[in-house]
């Protein structure tokens, strides 16, 4: 009985003993797997960290990018208007200096005009003056004597040929002419019946002109 109670413990002992050798290895296990689940936990942690990082970089990138494209617009709507303003002053300023130059030229041809001018109203000044002394002269040679008149008529001739040279010369008014406003001045109308109705029917002073300017128009009398 003893040799079989011997045998019997000696078996449990055996079973026993795998249990025994087997509980450092659960622990090990567990150890492994709390040490896993920590890895796990912070290796989502991380991962979690970097890709909220990523995502707030990506939303920072975003607005950024968005940013940038609203200062590009702007800036691009600054230069465009820019743009519009210098075109619209370099268009002023070629009107404004078209306008210049065509009140240059208007200037340019008036002075040129009235330098003209000047210059005919003072050489008609003077001729002005000399006129009565050929109508005396003119006179003289029908009143007096043959002698006489002759020296008139050299002298007058002499005049006239003298204005003839200064580029004078005499309006056209012979009796039975057509009177014309531009060059006759109407003294008086008379009844002439060897006249026609509004033509010249005595001239009284003679005219004279140079080119377009007129010294003094031909002084005439009307037919009625």
């Amino acid at each position: 009985m003893s040799d079989e109670k011997e045998i019997k413990d000696t078996e449990e002992v055996k079973e026993e003993a795998p249990v025994a050798e087997n509980a450092p290895a659960s622990e090990e296990a567990a150890k492994e797997s709390e040490c896993c689940d920590k890895d796990e936990k912070v290796s989502e942690q991380k991962c979690c960290g970097k890709d909220e990082k990523k995502t707030e970089k990506c939303e920072k990138g975003c607005k950024g990018g968005k940013k940038n494209a609203r200062e590009l617009e702007a800036e691009l709507l600054k230069y465009k208007e820019a743009a519009e303003k210098a075109e619209a002053a370099l268009k002023e300023s070629e009107d404004k200096y078209l306008r210049i130059l065509a009140e240059y030229d208007n200037y340019r041809k008036r002075t040129a005009k009235e330098k003209e001018g000047i210059y005919s109203d003072a050489y008609g000044d003077a001729i002005t003056e000399i006129l009565p002394v050929i109508d005396n002269l003119e006179r003289a040679a029908v009143c007096t004597g043959d002698k006489v008149a002759e020296g008139v008529k050299m002298t007058l001739n002499q005049f006239k040929s003298t204005l003839e040279k200064l580029g004078v010369e005499e309006i056209s008014a012979n009796v039975g002419d057509d009177f014309d406003p531009t060059y006759h001045n109407a003294m008086m109308s008379v009844d002439n019946p060897d006249v026609k109705s509004g033509a010249i029917a005595m001239v009284l002073a003679k005219g004279y002109k140079k080119g377009d300017k007129v010294f003094r128009y031909a002084m005439v009398s009307v037919a009625n």
